[in-house]
């Protein structure tokens, strides 16, 4: 994992970086990453204080260089080939990936976690959802192989997600978000309740939600745990340490490697810092009122969420009107990934309706 972080005083979290060109977060676990770990500490400094900063919008940029070529769309494809294309939004190129729509009806737009790139999604879920529907993901602006300055608001990531959807000719989606993109489906929903049919939010909170704010401390002390193991800090985020949890971390791990050719780019530092300013600003905004989204939500978690703790789940079953929620037990923020083979038709049934 090419990047360490230690939480220090002052709610400042100081992340420490392997000094390597081009180095970047989430990537698959490196035995060896270990030993650059004292080489890291001179960057230390230059990221220390940046989580102290006001969140602010981020503005469009140009793109940084070409788009990214539109592939010929296969019939039926998999997660593990389909081409990555981009749409232009002003000055932004959102890349992004589609499958699915030769079932038609209304599309399903996925909406991914702190850190993550179009690589992330699990298989055997957007396989799962795209057998019956139309499903769409794509990188926020700035991250993965879309352009654009990193949004850190929560605010702004569902501002350019309703822009990928309008650029994209959907009149009506279904949201499907997971930890961070279930915040920024909320958002979504308030902003535009008209283009929102369905949600499903998973492993996620309301904004001034518990433990939300604190979100960086968790992340980075992981990334910790990872680096001195020799594993993917989503296995001590994303599972439980009991004998389930860490076989099922392992088992979502290998089917993250399933595409083995043109993989997304990988998260850049700043864009990560970025995205922990929009998590700690919605962990300490104001509660929305939830009760005017009318829209069906499926709520769905672990029973031992560390990074998004589990009693948010149970927030909003309760604070949305229209809610049902699935707890599973023996599970972590990544309780879908852990039983995705139980999620998926829970998933189809809620969608078909």
């Amino acid at each position: 994992m090419p990047a360490e972080a230690i939480a220090s005083g002052y709610g400042v979290v100081v992340l420490i970086l392997p000094v390597t060109a081009g180095a970047r977060l989430n990537s698959n676990s490196d035995p060896t990453m270990s030993t650059h770990f004292a080489k890291s500490a001179l960057s230390a400094l230059a990221l220390s204080c940046v989580l102290a900063t006001p969140p602010v919008l981020a503005d469009n940029v140009s793109p940084a260089g070409a788009a990214l070529a539109s592939g010929q769309q296969m019939t039926a494809p998999a997660w593990k080939s389909v081409p990555t294309q981009s749409v232009a939004v002003g000055k932004v190129s959102f890349a992004y990936r589609e499958l699915g729509q030769q079932n038609g009806g209304t599309p399903v737009i996925l909406l991914a976690h702190l850190a993550a790139v179009l690589d992330n999604w699990d298989p055997r879920i957007v396989d799962g959802l795209a057998a019956r529907h139309h499903v769409i993901a794509f990188d926020n602006r700035g991250v993965g192989a879309s352009t654009g300055s990193p949004a850190n608001t929560i605010e702004q990531m569902a501002d350019d997600a309703v822009a990928f959807i309008k650029a994209k000719g959907f009149q009506q989606v279904d949201l499907f978000g997971f930890s961070m993109g279930g915040m920024i489906a909320q958002e979504i929903a308030l902003k535009e309740p008209a283009l929102v049919r369905r949600m499903i939010l998973a492993g996620t909170g309301p904004a001034g939600g518990e433990g939300i704010s604190t979100v960086a401390g968790v992340a980075n002390y992981d990334l910790i745990r990872a680096t001195f193991t020799g594993q993917d800090p989503k296995q001590y985020l994303f599972f439980t340490r009991t004998p389930g949890g860490i076989a099922a971390g392992q088992a979502f791990l290998k089917r993250l490697q399933e595409r083995a050719e043109n993989r997304d780019a990988e998260i850049a530092v700043w864009a990560y810092v970025a995205q922990l300013q929009a998590l700690k600003a919605w962990g300490e905004k104001r509660p929305a009122d939830l009760s005017v989204i009318k829209q069906p939500v499926l709520v769905a978690n672990g029973d031992d969420d560390r990074m998004v703790p589990t009693p948010n789940s149970h927030d909003l079953a309760r604070r949305l009107p229209n809610a049902q929620v699935v707890i599973y037990p023996d599970a972590g923020h990544g309780g879908i990934f852990h039983y995705h083979e139980d999620f998926v038709p829970k998933a189809l049934t809620f969608l078909s309706r």
